[in-house]
């Protein structure tokens, strides 16, 4: 395998979603490093690199330092990314009651959402596609769907989650299905009730590596409902 040199590598391809030339904290040095000790566990870096990486990221000043040090590490490509619908078929619009809206009549493709050393969102009146890719890196990804626009009634995200995570606000009688690996992570859904006959199915799919999904309803939990309930008398 071939051995990284002492100083630092120049960054490759690293955008201003990366962070660019700001400075890095030593609360980023130590996410980094805790990538690095993972791989080397895992034993996809020998002893000598691991210590060589590791002195990269104890001189590293800015996020473009630090974001090649575990290019090759963080299965970003590991992620499918849909391809854009080139034929779509028109379908019937459909409207459903005021909890969300369904228009089946235009596809516009997939969506991705890239969130690295920085943040990724869609809120207000927006469209969900049927098919989502959804990466965090150190990020956070939040998704508003109380006013989106569903382009279908099986919607698919598939994502990869790494030091960071993704958050979902949801109207009550959506369903999520689980379909998430979680390694130091996991995803959590609540508030939703149950499901309402003709609402948008939401599958969530991808890998969780010290990081999470969470999904989160209108309807309070049991614990709040009992403490609006106590306040109010």
């Amino acid at each position: 395998m071939e051995h990284m040199s002492d100083s630092v590598p120049e960054p490759t391809g690293v955008g201003p979603l990366a962070g660019g030339n700001l400075r890095a904290s030593d609360a980023d040095r130590d996410q980094v490093t805790a990538v690095l000790s993972t791989a080397y566990a895992e034993g996809r870096i020998t002893r000598e690199e691991h210590d060589e990486r590791l002195d990269q990221v104890m001189r590293a000043k800015t996020f473009d330092d630090l974001v090649p040090i575990t290019s090759d590490l963080v299965p970003l490509s590991a992620v499918p990314v849909q391809p854009l619908a080139t034929n779509p078929v028109p379908a019937p619009v459909e409207v459903s009651t005021t909890q969300f809206q369904i228009d089946t009549s235009r596809d516009s493709g997939s969506d991705q959402l890239i969130a690295i050393f920085g943040g990724a969102s869609r809120k207000g009146r927006w469209r969900m596609p049927k098919q989502s890719t959804a990466i965090a890196l150190f990020g956070g990804i939040d998704l508003d769907l109380t006013e989106a626009t569903f382009e279908s009634t099986e919607i698919e995200i598939t994502g990869f989650w790494c030091f960071g995570g993704m958050d979902i606000k949801a109207p009550a009688g959506i369903e999520v299905r689980d379909r998430t690996a979680g390694i130091f992570g996991g995803t959590d859904i609540k508030g939703l009730g149950d499901p309402v006959p003709g609402a948008p199915v939401i599958t969530i799919k991808g890998v969780s590596l010290f990081g999470g999904v969470s999904v989160a309803g209108p309807i309070p939990s049991k614990r709040k409902r009992n403490r609006r309930r106590h306040e109010l008398h």
